[in-house]
């Protein structure tokens, strides 16, 4: 379970960056009946990574901690070796350097954040705040994200499939915006439809619904609609004692054979091993078992 929290900065760190993961981790929200963790800062040196710092990266990961990146601060994985043959992302002016500094990694240059557990990296400024919450998502379960994506006045999650630019056209009017689709789509999640008939809601074309969806959002209608409905199925899983099937059905996906699939597609594991693996976790805490340092 998270609890330990270790903030490394490097001279000319960027205030806006070092400012998400104090907001995330490092305030005291116990008071909410919300985990609390021990953060401490870890200043570095000017210069190149130190090799210290490099080889206390390797170190953490070798005894099963995770590591996050935030923007630039990937680049101080690479150099630690700890992209080689993972796939990763940091803020898209930087990416092209990304790649030819660490070629044995993969640089993907159009995502938010990249999960390659233990070695989470996320693109710049705002996508930062999706990593970590994604981080406390996976280890601590959708609630508590919720629940700290709520005081921080944040969307509660953005795929880290999004793309980083999303092309909104301006002027936009709030008659032209979607809000009222995915709206509607965030209540009717059980509900099969089609992008003919949420065209048709929005009072588009398809052709132009599908084209403003992807401006918007930064993703494909059919791409967020699985999004949420794999959010609400882990929130069913971890909340509820419904059955697989059950869970299918009320998160819109019908059986539980679909379920599976695209549950294992978006999150590498199964349902029953999520529910498992969290209800594990939640055990640990109760328990008071210390935790591993992130």
């Amino acid at each position: 379970m998270l609890r330990n929290v270790a903030f490394v900065v490097l001279d000319r760190f960027p205030s806006f960056e070092f400012g998400v993961v104090c907001e995330v981790f490092g305030v005291d929200r116990t008071d909410d009946g919300l985990p609390g963790y021990d953060a401490q800062l870890r200043e570095g040196v000017p210069g190149e990574f130190p090799a210290p710092l490099l080889a206390a990266l390797r170190a953490a990961v070798a005894r099963g901690s995770r590591v996050l990146s935030v923007c630039t601060g990937a680049f101080v994985l690479a150099a630690a070796g700890l992209l080689d043959g993972r796939r990763c992302t940091t803020h898209w002016m930087y990416a092209a350097d990304l790649a030819r500094y660490c070629p044995r990694a993969t640089v993907d240059p159009d995502v938010l954040y990249v999960d390659a557990d233990p070695v989470i990296t996320s693109a710049g400024s705002a996508a930062g705040i999706d990593a970590c919450l994604h981080l406390i998502r996976k280890d601590q379960g959708m609630k508590v994200a919720n629940q700290i994506a709520r005081r921080m006045v944040v969307a509660p999650h953005r795929d880290g499939g999004q793309a980083q630019f999303v092309d909104r056209p301006l002027p936009v009017s709030p008659a032209d915006t979607l809000a009222e689709v995915t709206g509607w789509l965030e209540r009717h999640l059980d509900q099969q439809v089609t992008v003919a008939e949420l065209a048709a809601l929005a009072h588009m074309s398809p052709r132009t619904f599908a084209r403003r969806f992807v401006q918007e959002t930064g993703t494909t209608p059919l791409r967020w609609l699985t999004g949420q409905r794999i959010l609400l199925a882990q929130r069913l899983l971890e909340e509820t004692e419904h059955g697989v099937d059950q869970v299918a059905a009320r998160a819109g996906f019908g059986n539980a054979m679909t379920l599976r699939h695209h549950f294992r597609a978006w999150r590498g594991t199964t349902p029953a091993a999520y529910r498992s693996t969290f209800r594990t976790r939640e055990r640990r805490a109760a328990s008071g078992r210390p935790a591993r340092t992130a």
